[in-house]
């Protein structure tokens, strides 16, 4: 599968998360930017998660329907043309990292997938969920992992 490439201005790959960006900071999520999605790409899915929760993989933002011609997303905004999914908080939007105080750093895994057409997900789709219905069909995908500890 082809490669997207994920970054971010707030946070480099395999470092920590600015604490602006977490449940017990101010809550806004970070600012992203891509590149390389593939022709043929209808839509755009992003996905982030935290595997290391205690109850199991833990969705802390779920956006589908993404304009594949868009680049990025701002801080405390949603990306271009998306719809914003309900997370492991129960609410759509960003919800940030907020891990037990004491557990070593989480990770948390910003993906985004380039899709030929779009994704059918419960309305209250798990990370389970969305890994099932665009592993097998993504034309390419990005990972950008920031850590976070309180």
């Amino acid at each position: 599968m082809a490669g997207i490439e994920l970054r971010s201005a707030a946070f480099d790959d395999g470092a920590y998360i600015p604490r602006r960006c977490a449940k017990d900071g101010d809550d806004v999520s970070p600012d992203l930017s891509w590149s390389g999605v593939p022709d043929g790409t209808a839509e755009l899915l992003l996905l982030c998660e935290d595997p290391d929760a205690p109850s199991g993989t833990f969705v802390h933002w779920l956006v589908t329907g993404i304009d594949p011609t868009s680049e990025g997303v701002e801080a405390g905004q949603t990306p271009p043309g998306g719809q914003e999914r309900s997370t492991g908080w129960g609410e759509p939007g960003w919800g940030g990292p907020r891990p037990p105080a004491g557990d070593k750093a989480h990770r948390y895994f910003f993906r985004i997938y380039a899709l030929p057409g779009p994704v059918s997900l419960p309305g209250d789709a798990t990370a389970g969920d969305v890994h099932a219905a665009v592993d097998q069909q993504a034309l390419a995908s990005g990972t950008l992992v920031g850590l976070y500890q309180r």
